[in-house]
C-alpha cells in the first residue's frame, strides 16, 4: 500500500449493535494529513493480510487523530471481523493516507444527502463541510431499526438548523426515492452511500427525472461480488512475473503476495483505483465500476475482484 502511516488506536466505543467508532492517532505523535470531506483511508489488518476502506468521520480541522466507524458485516470476508474481534486499544495498525472519491460539487445549488445503514459515515464529514459554507442541505437517513443505526444521538447537533429525515423500515416508514427527488429544484445535486439496493434506487430515480449525470453522486461501501472462480495463469508485463491464481484467491491477491505494489482503495470492485490494461486474454469483469461497453472492449479490468474467462492473462504491470 502506497503513502502508508502507522498509528495507535486510542480509542474504541460502541456506536450502536454491530458498529465500533475507532479513534487513530500517529504512533510518532505527529499530526495526521489533513483531508477533505467524503475522504477515506485504507486500513491495513492482519500483517497486510486484509485491507479495508473506511470514510474518515472525525472533525475536519482537528488532525491529530482520525477516526472511523466499522460495522461488523454479517458475511464478512474477514476486515470487519478482524477489526471488531482482534483489534484493541494501544493496538498499532498501517493506514494508508486519505483519498477522495466521493467529493462534494463546487457547482450544486443545493446538496441533497441520501444515507442507508453505515453508509452514514461520509456525510458526517460532509455536513461539517457544508454548514461552514453555509450551503442548503438535507439529510436522508434510512436504516433498519434505532438500535443499529450509527450516530443517530449525534446528529441533530451535528447537522445545526438543516433538514434531517430518519427513514426506520423495521417501523414501516421507507424512504419514497422517486418522490424526494422530483420534488428538488433543478440546480441540485444527490449524494447516496449505502447497500446497492438504495444505491441503484437513487440512481435509476434521478435519471428517471432527467438529471443529468454529473448531479448524481454514490459511493457504495460493500460491493456483494464473488471474486473467487476458476484457477488461471497471469503474466505480468513490465516485470515479466508469471504467478498462478488460485480458484479461492483474487487476481489483487496473487500480485500483491509477489510484492508487486498495487494502488487499490476500495477492494470491492467500485473505485476504479486498481484498473490495469490488459495485454493479452479476456478479463471476467466483475466490477461496478466500468460501463458495459469498456468491459465489452476488454482494455482494462479491475484487479480486485475481477478474473480471467480463459486460463491465461498478459497484464500491464
Amino acid at each position: 500500500m502506497n503513502d502508508t502511516l502507522r498509528v495507535r488506536v486510542a480509542r474504541i466505543e460502541p456506536l450502536a449493535d454491530g458498529i465500533k467508532r475507532f479513534t487513530l492517532q500517529a504512533t510518532n505523535g505527529a499530526a495526521l494529513p489533513a483531508f477533505d470531506s467524503g475522504s477515506h483511508i485504507v486500513v491495513q489488518m492482519d500483517h497486510g493480510r486484509l485491507r479495508n476502506a473506511y470514510s474518515l468521520t472525525g472533525a475536519l480541522d482537528d488532525t491529530s487523530h482520525y477516526q472511523i466507524c466499522v460495522r461488523l458485516e454479517e458475511a464478512s470476508r474477514g476486515g470487519s471481523l478482524y477489526m471488531h474481534r482482534q483489534v484493541r486499544e494501544q493496538d498499532e495498525l498501517e493506514i494508508g493516507a486519505p483519498r477522495n472519491l466521493f467529493a462534494l460539487a463546487e457547482e450544486a445549488g443545493k446538496h441533497l444527502l441520501i444515507a442507508g445503514g453505515i453508509g452514514i459515515t461520509p456525510f458526517l464529514a460532509h455536513i461539517q463541510t457544508l454548514r461552514g459554507r453555509g450551503a442548503p442541505f438535507e439529510l436522508h437517513y434510512c436504516f433498519r431499526n434505532r438500535r443499529g443505526a450509527a450516530c443517530l444521538d449525534e446528529l441533530p447537533g451535528a447537522i445545526g438548523g438543516a433538514p434531517l429525515h430518519l427513514y426506520e423500515s423495521d417501523s414501516g416508514s421507507p424512504l419514497d426515492v422517486a418522490a424526494l427527488i422530483a420534488a428538488q429544484p433543478a440546480d441540485a445535486h444527490v449524494y447516496v452511500c449505502g447497500p446497492a439496493s438504495l444505491n441503484d434506487a437513487v440512481i435509476a430515480a434521478a435519471r428517471a427525472a432527467g438529471w443529468d449525470e454529473a448531479r448524481i453522486h454514490y459511493e457504495q461501501f460493500r460491493n456483494e461480488v464473488d471474486a473467487t472462480g476458476g484457477a488461471f495463469e497471469v503474466m505480468l508485463r513490465k516485470s515479466g512475473l508469471i504467478l498462478q491464481v488460485s480458484a479461492e484467491e483474487t487476481l489483487l491477491r496473487a500480485i500483491e503476495k509477489a510484492g508487486v505494489k498495487v494502488d487499490c482503495m476500495c477492494r470491492e470492485g467500485i473505485c476504479g483505483s486498481c484498473e490495469t490494461a490488459i495485454v493479452e486474454g479476456e478479463a471476467d469483469h466483475r466490477d461496478s465500476y466500468l460501463s458495459d461497453e469498456e468491459k465489452a472492449a476488454q482494455k482494462t479490468m479491475m484487479l480486485c475482484v475481477s478474473r480471467c474467462k480463459g486460463k491465461r492473462l498478459v497484464l500491464e504491470l
